[in-house]
């Protein structure tokens, strides 16, 4: 009898194991919007398909039973390994969650001729300036940091409530300083920023082919204390959600994508759609990290899968010359991409299709970014020529209204927080100008 209820046990066990891993399985489908495949083997397994599960929970567990099985030590950045414990950087760092918006449905077709919602008023201030052009910007996930990379191959990281404290009517000039380091270490210009999601750690892509390290925790650090030597002009970089990997664009026409841990870099096979030279200006992980997304300098906006790095859905001709950026929304449902066409689009990762189009800002010289605002209700880009911010209504596509840069010059990259209603400017006057709601 007793082997009997071993062996039944046993069976159950193993049943709700079978029924753990098909409910894995779906979620990761579902969540990489492969749906017609989530829904086959949700019928199949009789497993719920909107079932609940951690972000990338199966991808975690199969790369730390891979590392188990072949012995090695389980992948993952701790800040012990990177730097020491000397820290002036709050210890929470990493660990305040981003709050969560409802997802916007983009593909619902609204009445277009409804009222736009109200972007809100916004006052600006120039918070400081580099020796040369400033050329990108990034906020860090939390939203408390934001650093800037600029010509003179200088990296400015800033506390963004002291600028909001610097912004204080009450504040005397010079009183509020909101810059609180500044990095030397590369030899040409800087052209893109990523903040690590965990700890206090920055990286720089920049034209002398590398990608630099900077521990933001020390006072003193002026320097990398790491260094990515690339074969190309590093144009872009984002890390991984996991902070184990980064991508970075370059002048070659495949993402490169590094192992921190090791270091070593792969590259994807070659499909006959990128088989080109064409190189890229912007590489962006969804949330989940099981997609990314590049524009490139061939007009193209290519969907890459996170874990084979194979290109499965190019978007060809999708900026006609050149696309300067691309990046998913929060629900990785969609693509943000903006080009030298003069027009930011909205695509469904699931189809290709085009949802949206956003006109009315000319953008032919710079390489221009299109960005939500943190709740995704609104977009933001540059209209060159009038040097004004352009705000349209996100699902609506209407523009909203015009915004002056205050820039001498149009700015050629802005940002926005991750967390609340301010961005970032930079320009080709080399100053940086913070943007917050008026309360």
């Amino acid at each position: 009898m007793m082997g009997i209820d071993g062996n039944f046990e046993e069976i159950l066990q193993e049943g709700k194991l079978y029924r753990d891993v098909n409910a894995l399985i779906v979620a990761h489908l579902r969540d990489n919007n492969l749906n017609q495949a989530a829904s086959a083997v949700a019928s199949a397994t009789m497993t719920p398909l909107n079932v609940e599960a951690p972000p990338n929970r199966l991808l975690d567990l199969v790369s730390k039973g891979l590392a188990v099985e072949k012995g090695e030590p389980i992948k993952g950045v701790s800040a012990s390994t990177l730097f020491d414990s000397g820290s002036a950087i709050p210890a929470a760092y990493g660990s305040i969650p981003v709050p969560r918006t409802a997802a916007i449905d983009f593909s619902a077709s609204p009445d277009v001729k409804g009222a736009s919602k109200t972007f809100p008023d916004h006052e600006t201030r120039h918070v400081s300036e580099h020796k040369n052009i400033a050329r990108c910007a990034r906020f860090s996930p939390d939203g408390r940091y934001v650093a800037t990379g600029s010509a003179d191959t200088s990296i400015k990281l800033f506390e963004v409530a002291k600028i909001k404290q610097m912004m204080l009517p009450e504040a005397r000039d010079g009183s509020v300083r909101p810059v609180i380091r500044t990095f030397y270490d590369h030899i040409q210009p800087i052209n893109d920023l990523d903040f690590h999601p965990q700890n206090t750690i920055l990286i720089s892509g920049a034209k002398d082919h590398t990608i630099k390290f900077f521990d933001f925790s020390k006072t003193t650090a002026k320097r990398a204390f790491r260094v990515i030597q690339d074969t190309h002009n590093v144009r872009s970089v984002s890390f991984h959600p996991s902070g184990d990997y980064l991508l970075a664009g370059t002048d070659h026409a495949i993402p490169h994508l590094y192992d921190i841990n090791t270091f070593k870099c792969y590259l994807s096979a070659v499909s006959e759609d990128v088989a080109g030279t064409a190189a890229i200006n912007q590489v962006r992980y969804s949330s989940t990290g099981g997609m990314y997304v590049t524009a490139s300098k061939d007009g193209a906006v290519r969907l890459w899968d996170g874990v084979s790095a194979k290109c499965v859905r190019p978007l060809i001709g999708a900026h006609g010359t050149e696309a300067t950026s691309a990046s998913f929304t929060k629900d990785h449902r969609f693509i943000l991409s903006c080009g030298k066409d003069s027009t930011v689009k909205l695509w469904e990762v699931g189809t290709g299709r085009l949802v949206k189009q956003y006109v009315g800002a000319t953008h032919t010289q710079l390489r221009c970014q299109a960005v939500f605002s943190f709740t995704e209700e609104f977009i933001l880009s540059i209209d060159e020529p009038r040097n004004e911010i352009v705000v349209w209504d996100a699902l609506t596509a209407a523009e909203v209204t015009r915004l002056r840069s205050n820039h001498i010059g149009p700015p050629r990259w802005i940002e926005h927080s991750p967390v609340e209603a301010a961005f970032v400017s930079c320009g080709t006057d080399r100053s940086i100008r913070f943007w917050k709601e008026v309360l």
